[in-house]
């Protein structure tokens, strides 16, 4: 796409939209750059841009005359796309696409993408590690490490972009065709926005769109809406992973091995006793960046190495220390209910489990359910805090073992005060942290700096992970 002295509106002046505007500077465009939070300073906006004296930058209300000859506009993936602006826009007459769409348009080389309700950063994690070892030219992008338009220019045609792409930044993709994907999962999320979960679906869907048989997409065969739109509907070459069942031209959990098998090939992977990573979930997330690597080209040898070295990723059920014998885990990024069940799940003792934050329309039972007599104080903070006591009791949960909180700071120090030794603390919200913390990583550093404080005022000395 040929950008060099057009006029292109960049929406968001976030990660995304620093991103997006660097590229159009590079590519020679005249970019402006808007963001609807009026208390932003437009010199402040700037801030990460290569040259902002090229950027105009508008906070509040769009002026009327930025319309004027745009030949382009790149919506950053935390505006809506019914955003009122965006309706303008498009009244106008001007294309609309996203940060994702307008990196892909312009990048050279292939691009690995991955999505799904949960999982997406550990298995982008891995996938990208594994392809660094590999490859020359590996980059790792997307909601995780930089913005994909921040990257692409300057890279050349045996570039390796591992893209974690969530339903909001597939929403506004038209062209954009990854060489191989991944769909983890899909659980409820985000209806505060989609609305619909057919609406979630079709964006998470929405990765294989321009894929081919010649290209392929690694689905979860245990997750009923993708084993149907695998057999059914994906327009490319299927390879599974399963946790459950022994399977052709798959990668599966059989036992405690991980087995691949594709094109007459059958061999043991790794054992999982080899990986740092622990729980089934973290299981599925090595075979689903195993089986992209490898279709993508990776021998066995280098993803084995990669996979037996890699440490837990930060926030997700992240062993955190021990304070007074009670071990404490960060798993700040389970921010809706499937992925808090993960977390609950990998607890085998008694369990002090911090909860709540952000409502974004979720259903709590399911996970409640999944405790199955784990949780020892059910510890609910921020506005969800009724909504979810109200679902725990529906369920059957035990009243007295819950306990309302303002805010974490409260929740921590009740945990303080009640965890005996041989017990967990788990902060595991399965809700999103805005409000309260601008980010989940905020709220898990905080987490952690708490446990670092009063591990030094109890003497306790960081252990083994238990």
């Amino acid at each position: 796409m040929e950008l060099e002295e057009k006029n292109v509106l960049v929406l968001g002046a976030g990660k995304s939209g620093i991103g997006a505007i660097n590229l159009l500077i590079q590519e020679g465009a005249f970019p402006i750059l808007f963001d609807g939070n009026e208390k932003l300073q437009p010199d402040e906006m700037k801030n990460g841009c290569i040259a902002p004296e090229k950027v105009r930058a508008f906070s509040g209300q769009l002026p009327d005359e930025t319309l004027e000859s745009l030949y382009l506009a790149v919506l950053s993936p935390g505006i809506p796309t019914d955003a009122k602006e965006v309706t303008v826009l498009r009244k106008a007459g001007i294309p609309v696409i996203g940060e994702i769409e307008l990196a892909f348009r312009q990048m050279k080389g292939k691009v690995l993408g991955v999505t799904g309700t949960n999982g997406k950063t550990t298995t982008v994690s891995i996938l990208g590690k594994i392809m660094a070892a590999y490859e020359t030219e590996a980059y790792t992008v997307g909601n995780i490490g930089s913005s994909f338009a921040g990257r692409v220019f300057g890279t050349g045609e045996n570039a390796v972009f591992t893209a974690e792409l969530s339903s909001f930044q597939l929403e506004t993709c038209e062209d954009f065709h990854p060489a191989v994907s991944a769909i983890l999962n899909i659980t409820e999320d985000h209806l505060n926005r989609h609305h619909t979960m057919e609406e979630y679906i079709r964006c998470k869907e929405k990765i294989t769109l321009n894929q081919t048989k010649e290209d392929v997409c690694v689905l979860n065969y245990e997750d009923p809406v993708l084993r149907e739109f695998g057999e059914s509907a994906c327009p490319a070459d299927v390879f599974w992973f399963s946790s459950k069942r022994v399977m052709e031209n798959a990668i599966y959990l059989d036992g405690s091995r991980i087995i691949l098998t594709r094109g007459g090939l059958r061999e043991e992977l790794l054992n999982t006793d080899e990986l740092q990573i622990i729980g089934t979930h973290n299981y599925e997330n090595v075979m689903a960046a195993s089986a992209m690597a490898y279709t993508a080209g990776v021998p066995l040898k280098v993803i084995r190495e990669v996979c037996r070295a890699f440490p837990p990723v930060a926030h997700r059920i992240e062993f955190s220390g021990k304070i007074n014998g009670a071990a404490w885990y960060n798993d700040s990024k389970g921010t809706n209910p499937d992925a808090a069940i993960k977390g609950i799940q990998a607890m085998n003792c008694p369990t002090l489990l911090i909860a709540g934050g952000y409502d974004k329309g979720s259903d709590y039972r399911e996970w409640i359910r999944s405790f199955e007599g784990r949780v020892k104080w059910f510890v609910l903070e921020g506005k969800t805090r009724f909504d979810i006591k109200n679902a725990a009791l529906e369920c059957g949960f035990p009243e007295e073992r819950i306990v309302l909180l303002e805010n974490m700071t409260e929740a921590m120090e009740f945990c303080l005060l009640h965890a005996e030794p041989g017990d967990a603390v788990l902060l595991s919200p399965a809700c999103a942290s805005w409000g309260e913390f601008k980010n989940f990583e905020v709220r898990g550093d905080e987490f952690k700096a708490y446990v670092r404080e009063h591990m030094a005022d109890s003497g306790s000395a960081l252990p083994d992970r238990t």
